[in-house]
C-alpha cells in the first residue's frame, strides 16, 4: 500500500466520523428549539436510507472504516430525523392570547 493510499485512507475514515458529527448540532439545536419547521422530513428520510445503504455496502465489501463512519451517521442523522417528526407537529401557542 502506497503512501498516497494510506493518506486517502485516512482522511476518508476522518471525514466519516466528521459526517456523523455535523448531525449533533442540528439534534441539539431542535431539542432546544423544539422546531422543525425549516427542515424537511423526506431530506432526512433520504440522508438515513443513503447512509444505511453505505452500510450494507461495507458489510458486503468488509469495509469495516466505511460500517463504522456509517453507522454513526446513521444513528446521528436517525436521531434528527426523529426530531424533526417529533416536533413538527407541535401546536405553537398564540402570540396574541
Amino acid at each position: 500500500m502506497g503512501p498516497l493510499r494510506i493518506v486517502v485512507d485516512f482522511m476518508f475514515g476522518i471525514s466519516l466520523f466528521v459526517n456523523a458529527l455535523l448531525f449533533i448540532p442540528q439534534a441539539i439545536n431542535l431539542y432546544r428549539s423544539k422546531n422543525a419547521d425549516t427542515l424537511s422530513k423526506i431530506t432526512f428520510i433520504g440522508f438515513c436510507f443513503m447512509q444505511l445503504s453505505a452500510i450494507l455496502y461495507g458489510l458486503l465489501a468488509h469495509d469495516f472504516i466505511l460500517i463504522s463512519g456509517y453507522t454513526l451517521s446513521f444513528i446521528t442523522c436517525f436521531t434528527v430525523t426523529i426530531l424533526i417528526f417529533k416536533y413538527s407537529n407541535i401546536k405553537k401557542p398564540n402570540a396574541e392570547a
